[in-house]
């Protein structure tokens, strides 16, 4: 999925620069993007182990009811011609609640209809990383990136049965590498289209018993009214993809974010 958005961003990117002129790009020292992301989250919940002696495997795909407007930040920083920091940040954090419509059997156990779930997850990222351009032209810049991302996942869980009540908590959060690669053109006056996708491997840090990967592609279009002052809209996509080993065996949970973003950028 993530080699596909990555294809599909360059293609879009190529076929725009192929079909409109070229203008210079003309960069300022410090650009700040700050806007909102209409974000839909999509969740697969799986597992492996066992439970009285018997191999147990489920997977199951639950959704949080909805698209959340959540804040979302970039920067950048250019000291040099080909020489960049780049900054990202993002955060998402959205409850549920269900109210279940007929029994349901768990266990010996029966849950009566009336009865409530609720669920409260919230999920950020902030990267830093240095972009070198390998090519650097008047109205091109493509750059590869290195640097460190942290990422973090809070999920809190509650249930009412009669009079008694549960809930849960677990959190996770740690720093690793990440690498990435941009492309910024001027297809017009005042126009910019950037494109951007980042890769974290949970492996290369310090995220404990958890495997897995987080995959970030996005992109976005730009106008600006002046040298100082503009607006974007675009479309950022996010995956996480993880699972956790121990002693009871394996659970997993896929977190995918997606939707349009929109918001002000200031250069000076």
């Amino acid at each position: 999925m993530f080699r596909k958005t990555l294809m599909t961003l360059a293609l879009g990117g190529a076929a725009v620069m192929l079909a409109l002129p070229a203008h210079a790009i003309e960069e300022e020292r410090v650009v700040l993007r700050v806007g909102g992301m209409w974000a839909d989250a999509d969740s697969q919940l799986r597992g492996d182990g066992e439970f009285e002696g018997e191999p147990i495997t489920f997977r199951e795909d639950f959704d949080f009811g909805g698209t959340e407007v959540v804040p979302r930040l970039s920067g950048q920083f250019r000291f040099a011609e080909r020489h960049r920091l780049v900054f990202d940040y993002f955060n998402y954090d959205k409850d549920r609640r269900w109210t279940l419509s007929d029994d349901i059997g768990y266990g010996g156990e029966t849950i009566p209809a009336g009865s409530f779930i609720g669920s409260d997850v919230e999920f950020e990222i902030a990267s830093l990383a240095y972009d070198f351009a390998v090519v650097e032209t008047d109205t091109v810049s493509w750059g590869l990136q290195l640097g460190v991302a942290y990422a973090g996942m809070e999920a809190r869980a509650n249930a009412a049965l009669g009079d008694d009540e549960w809930s849960a908590r677990e959190r996770t959060d740690g720093f690793a590498p990440v690498v990435g690669t941009r492309l910024t053109y001027s297809p017009a006056d005042r126009w910019r289209l950037i494109v951007q996708g980042q890769y974290l491997d949970a492996d290369w840090g310090d995220f404990g018993d958890y495997d897995g990967d987080l995959s970030r592609a996005n992109a976005l279009v730009e106008y600006r009214f002046t040298d100082r002052f503009g607006v974007h809209v675009g479309y950022d996509w996010f995956r996480l993809d993880v699972d956790k080993y121990g002693s009871d065996g394996m659970l997993g949970l896929r977190q995918e974010f997606k939707g349009p973003v929109a918001g002000l950028t200031v250069a000076f």
